[in-house]
């Protein structure tokens, strides 16, 4: 009996150990995910293949990493809000187009598309401290054009890019109108959990109740729970109920912190919405609550002239309707 007791015990040490190993050697490629299986890094097509009306942007973060991005401009030109999307973590930009197209056909903005570190043409390797860097040099970027309305920026994260423009929207309240966060996860922490069971009890976020020892392993964290509170923009929050990589709870337990702090809150699920079809699956339904929010807290103040350029000869000439 003692025998047998102690190989059980030297086999779940063997499976903690296994687990701390994998932890901390494949963290990196588990959250991030720039190439999917099979495929090649390059962009399988540009948004000209889909006819929108486009620039190449090349930018660089703080740290000095070259960043590649699509500025994906509505055509005809229009003074409707700007759009800064932050994709998921697998995969690149390119496989967001269809997604992009239809924002642009049903909300008439414009759309900011960034290449994290890492990934699709952009130099470097992605990691969260240097990803909050790309989306600041993103967004920092936007409010020096001229050609769109910079007070009209909403920032747009699903999946891991919610956890991306929730840190950008709490560090630049001045320069992000409000912000939509679709199937996101509370942190990263409490996602490992759930991808490996056997370690729940010695990782997770906040509302974990173990003693998290190995917390400290994890390297990008993206602890969304914790920061959420602080965002004083409205916040939409997007949940797909049939999501089979994120719990769809954890949208509610944002949503739920958030709404502590904040009373521009909307939360609205889809019964059928899973990961990466919630907008689809979503139909009329889905952007006709995006148009909604938009109107709501992020309306045009001004009618634009002749043109959709802001310069400061338009800011002294128009009056208050």
């Amino acid at each position: 009996m003692v025998s047998f007791l102690r190989a059980l015990l030297y086999g779940a040490g063997g499976v903690v150990v296994v687990g701390v190993a994998t932890l901390v050697a494949f963290q990196e490629k588990l959250v991030y995910v720039p190439v999917l299986p099979g495929l090649p890094r390059s962009y399988p097509m540009t948004p000209a293949r889909l006819r929108l009306d486009y620039e190449d942007v090349w930018i660089r973060s703080s740290d000095g990493v070259r960043l590649h991005s699509w500025f994906v401009k509505h055509d005809p030109p229009v003074r409707g809000p700007t759009i800064l999307f932050f994709q998921e973590n697998a995969g690149n930009i390119a496989h967001r187009l269809e997604f992009v197209r239809v924002m642009m056909q049903r909300l008439h903005c414009n759309v900011f598309m960034l290449s994290y570190r890492g990934y699709g043409e952009s130099d470097g390797y992605p990691s969260q401290h240097g990803i909050i860097k790309d989306a600041q040099a993103a967004l920092d970027h936007l409010t020096q054009r001229n050609d769109i309305d910079a007070s009209r920026i909403v920032v747009f994260g699903r999946s891991l890019g919610g956890a991306v423009g929730t840190v950008l929207a709490k560090n630049n309240p001045d320069k992000v109108s409000a912000i939509i966060l679709e199937n996101t996860f509370t942190s990263i922490l409490d996602m490992a959990g759930i991808m490996m069971p056997f370690l729940k009890w010695f990782i997770g976020g906040s509302a974990s109740r173990g003693p998290k020892v190995l917390n400290c392993l994890v390297s990008s964290p993206w602890s969304t729970i914790d920061i959420i509170g602080l965002i004083k923009q409205p916040m939409l929050f997007l949940s797909g109920l049939q999501d089979e990589l994120v719990p769809p709870s954890h949208m509610q337990m944002l949503y739920s912190k958030a709404v502590e702090h904040n009373r521009n809150c909307r939360f609205v699920d889809f019964p059928t919405g899973m990961h990466m079809d919630t907008w689809f699956s979503g139909g009329d339904r889905y952007w006709r609550n995006i148009q909604l929010f938009l109107d709501q807290y992020v309306p045009e103040i001004q009618q634009c002239k002749s043109s959709c350029k802001v310069d400061d000869d338009d800011d002294d000439n128009d009056t208050a309707a």
